[in-house]
């Protein structure tokens, strides 16, 4: 009978910060139907997101109408990209809540709590999503299946998963509080919808540093370089999703205009929307300066090199 692996040992301190995410988790429970839904429905007279992320503002030949639908397009697109990543996130936590079991259980709750609401997430946005879909023209497609995603993320390094997992949490917070609250003019249920989110991934986002931080210091030097490769990697691969659904959506656009687009504004509506996508999935997340000083302390001068080259070509010009 093999032996039980030994228990995680936390640094001192570290105990008491998985117990204030668990009494934070605690505070902010929330349920679907109870608390956030509560038998709405969402107002497709409204724009579901707002043009600091979809960009739509760009687009200065769209009408007002064509706009409200590009930012409900994008808002279908952003509940389907929130859920196929709560798939491997939920999975991983499950997978750092095993280090933990003989060991701290305040870690081991904190965990699996944040697996709990991942998995709640989930269900919110295949609701969310099919809610849309009720009420939006067919031909809607979802370029990746959420259990193809996971297991290609979480068959990557333990470090580069919690590190893309903490650039997801950060991001989702600076969409909400920077970009959706202040938006009174948006579809309120889809503005409810993004502060219930929030709410959960305050927390998560702390869980997400100390599991990051304790899996940094047990690598060595050439495990970190495999581990940032990992991480290029895992940023292609969601790059490469962002493309092929940004074409998708574009031409489901395009079909749902109602008029003729010339080929000049196809181009454009392309693009805006390939680069909308880049901006709310992973530059947003790059760029947040608390994820930018975790990284640079986390990586050394040749390794930064490498993840900013990796970058260049999605950069805006």
């Amino acid at each position: 009978m093999n032996a039980a692996a030994a228990p995680a040992i936390l640094a001192p301190g570290q105990s008491g910060r998985y117990a204030r995410c668990v009494a934070l988790s605690k505070k902010a429970e929330w349920q679907i139907d109870r608390d956030l839904l509560r038998g709405r429905d969402f107002d497709f007279t409204r724009k579901f997101l707002p043009d600091g992320l979809s960009r739509a503002d760009c687009l200065d030949f769209l009408t007002s109408d064509e706009a409200r639908l590009l930012s409900q397009v994008q808002g279908r697109t952003y509940a389907y990209i929130f859920g196929l990543v709560e798939r491997f996130i939920s999975a991983k936590m499950l997978e750092q809540c095993r280090a933990h079991v003989f060991g701290d259980q305040m870690a081991v709750e904190g965990l699996l709590r944040f697996s709990s609401e991942e998995v709640k997430h989930q269900e919110l946005f295949r609701r969310m999503e099919a809610m849309m879909g009720r009420k939006m023209p067919a031909g809607y497609r979802q370029v990746a299946d959420p259990n193809k995603v996971a297991q290609v993320v979480l068959a990557s390094s333990t470090w580069s998963v919690l590190a893309l997992t903490c650039h997801i949490e950060l991001f989702v917070q600076a969409h909400y509080a920077e970009s959706i609250a202040p938006r009174e003019e948006l579809c309120p249920l889809f503005r409810d919808v993004f502060k219930y989110h929030w709410k959960d991934e305050c927390q998560h986002v702390l869980l997400d540093e100390l599991e990051w931080r304790a899996e940094h210091a047990r690598l060595s030097p050439p495990q970190l370089d495999a581990a940032v490769s990992d991480l290029i990697g895992l940023v292609g691969a969601v790059d490469g999703i962002l493309q092929a659904q940004s074409e998708a959506d574009t031409a489901y656009f395009i079909h749902n205009l109602g008029r003729s687009c010339s080929q000049r504004e196809a181009a454009q509506l392309g693009a805006a929307m390939l680069a909308s996508y880049r901006w709310q999935y992973i530059l947003s997340g790059v760029q947040h300066p608390h994820f930018a000083r975790l990284l640079t302390e986390m990586t050394t001068p040749a390794q930064m090199t490498r993840i900013r080259g990796a970058l260049a070509p999605i950069l805006p010009a």
